[in-house]
């Protein structure tokens, strides 16, 4: 165990955690974009005329990409920080980054159509 390890606590994490919010949102396009698109589909989803369960099952749904967008952002961070020049590994990196973004955005809209298909087609 290293002596110098600072001591981590709950509130100190989640003021990290915050701020690590607060600046992706300040610096991110796309993560302003998914909030915006957060904000709508919550609000669409808990005005749709289906049963609470379904509603909430919707809504969480919407955090799927945001988490995505949040790791994308990290590993662009980190890629960027090893270095600035156009590297295929670096590529790479960034590309699976969008991949996983990709991927949360099909499942997501995978989740609504089977919802909105269960509640108002069955």
């Amino acid at each position: 165990m290293a002596l110098n390890k600072p001591k981590y606590t709950l509130f100190k994490n989640t003021t990290y955690a915050l701020a690590g919010l607060a600046d992706i949102t300040k610096t991110e396009s796309s993560f302003k974009l998914q909030i915006v698109l957060f904000v709508v589909m919550n609000i669409v989803a808990w005005f749709l005329p289906l049963p609470f369960h379904l509603q909430a099952l919707l809504s969480l749904s919407l955090f799927i990409p945001l988490m995505a967008e949040v790791t994308n952002s990290a590993i662009e961070r980190v890629v960027d920080l090893v270095t600035m020049d156009y590297h295929e590994l670096a590529k790479r990196a960034k590309d699976a980054g969008a991949a996983l973004v990709f991927l949360s955005l099909v499942l997501t809209g995978a989740i609504w159509a089977v919802v909105l298909y269960i509640g108002f087609v069955q």
